[in-house]
C-alpha cells in the first residue's frame, strides 16, 4: 500500500480491516487520529475480495480480533468499544462465522498484543490473558516471566514469525515442533506495536 502521510498509524494495517478468504469487513479505528484510515483501504479491500462488509457503530480494530476454528474473539478495549464489537459479530454472522467478545487486560492495547494462534488447536498467550480462561478448549501455551511481548506472533504457513528478544519463547515452540523464524521489532514496539500489526492475512 502506499504511504498516507497524513495517517501516520497507517502502517498498522490490521486495525483498519479484517480479512478472510472471500470476504473483507472495514472497521473502525477506535483513535480518532485514524479514524480516516478505513476510508483510504476500501477501494483496496474492494478490488482484493469477492465481498466487503462495513462496519456502522462503535470502534474496533484488528488488533484486538484473533480468528480461531471455534469463533472470532473481539476483544473489547480502549480501541474496540462493546457497540463496535456487537456490531461486528452482526457483521461475522452474515459470512457465516460466530464472533465472541471478550475482555482485554487493562493496560493492554490490543487484545492480539497478548496472544496468537499457532495452530488450529494452540494459542501462544500471556499468563495474564490464559487465566481469563478465554481459552478454555485450545492447548494454551504460555510466555515465560518476562517475555510477555513474545505472545504477539504470526503463523504464516508452517513457520511461526517470532520477535527477536525472546529466547525462552523460541526454545519452547521450537520444542513444541514448530518452526520457528525469529525477526527484529525493538524500534517498532517502542510505540507499543507487535508482528502483527503491520499486514493483513489470509488463505487464499
Amino acid at each position: 500500500l502506499p504511504p498516507l502521510e497524513a495517517f501516520p498509524d497507517s502502517v498498522f494495517v490490521e486495525d483498519a480491516a479484517l480479512v478472510f478468504t472471500n470476504a473483507a469487513v472495514q472497521l473502525r479505528p477506535g483513535a480518532p487520529t485514524r479514524a480516516g484510515e478505513a476510508a483510504e483501504i476500501a477501494p483496496t479491500l474492494a478490488r482484493r475480495f469477492e465481498r466487503v462488509l462495513q462496519l456502522e457503530t462503535g470502534t474496533a480494530e484488528g488488533g484486538d480480533i484473533l480468528n480461531t476454528p471455534s469463533g472470532v474473539l473481539i476483544g473489547q478495549s480502549a480501541r474496540t468499544s462493546a457497540d463496535g464489537a456487537q456490531a461486528l459479530v452482526a457483521l461475522l454472522a452474515q459470512l457465516g462465522l460466530k464472533g465472541i467478545p471478550v475482555q482485554t487486560p487493562p493496560g493492554v492495547l490490543h487484545f492480539k498484543s497478548d496472544c496468537s494462534l499457532l495452530d488450529d488447536e494452540t494459542i501462544l498467550a500471556t499468563p495474564a490473558l490464559a487465566a481469563s480462561g478465554v481459552f478454555d478448549g485450545f492447548r494454551v501455551v504460555l510466555t515465560p516471566e518476562g517475555e510477555q511481548g513474545a505472545a504477539n506472533a504470526i503463523r504464516v504457513n508452517d513457520v511461526v514469525l517470532l520477535s527477536a528478544g525472546y529466547p525462552r519463547t523460541a526454545d519452547a515452540l521450537t520444542q513444541l515442533g514448530f518452526r520457528i523464524v525469529t525477526l527484529q521489532t525493538r524500534e517498532i514496539a517502542k510505540i507499543d506495536a507487535g508482528l502483527s500489526c503491520m499486514s493483513l492475512r489470509w488463505r487464499t
